[in-house]
């Protein structure tokens, strides 16, 4: 009896366990270089809505931008949130007298249903102090 019953726990632990499903998602680091600077403009891309004016960069508790140094550097935080990377490229942009690189890294993270992406870009940050809803995880 007592092997019945602890074999019956196990299948119950087991399938609670089992119906917690994770799935990929993405996100794109994108690093512009500044003009008369060593330094970028990163942008966070994970799929938000987003207009031709809001700038999709990520920002703190308070709402204040946070700065990175180079790319490796956005990675670095990006790591500490539980992204991995997974690709990258460079784009060029020839704008007639010079020329841009646009550095686009792609990250991934697993994520559970209902589990928030652990970022927040000003925009969002915007909508979360006005008491909208916040972005649903997918």
């Amino acid at each position: 009896m007592r092997k019945a019953l602890l074999f019956l726990a196990f299948v119950v632990c087991g399938t609670a366990f089992a119906q917690q499903t994770q799935s990929k998602v993405y996100c794109e680091i994108v690093g512009t270089s500044k003009m008369f600077s060593k330094k970028l403009t990163i942008e966070v891309d994970f799929g938000q809505e987003s207009t031709l004016f809001s700038r999709e960069t990520l920002v703190d508790e308070n709402g204040k931008p946070i700065v990175f140094n180079s790319m490796v550097d956005a990675m670095n935080y990006m790591g500490t949130l539980g992204w991995e990377f997974e690709q990258a490229y460079v784009v060029t942009v020839d704008s007639g007298s010079s020329a841009t690189n646009v550095y686009h890294w792609l990250l991934s993270r697993y994520v559970s249903q209902g589990e928030d992406f652990s970022l927040t870009t000003r925009p969002q940050f915007r909508k979360d102090a006005k008491g909208q809803d916040t972005i649903p995880a997918e």
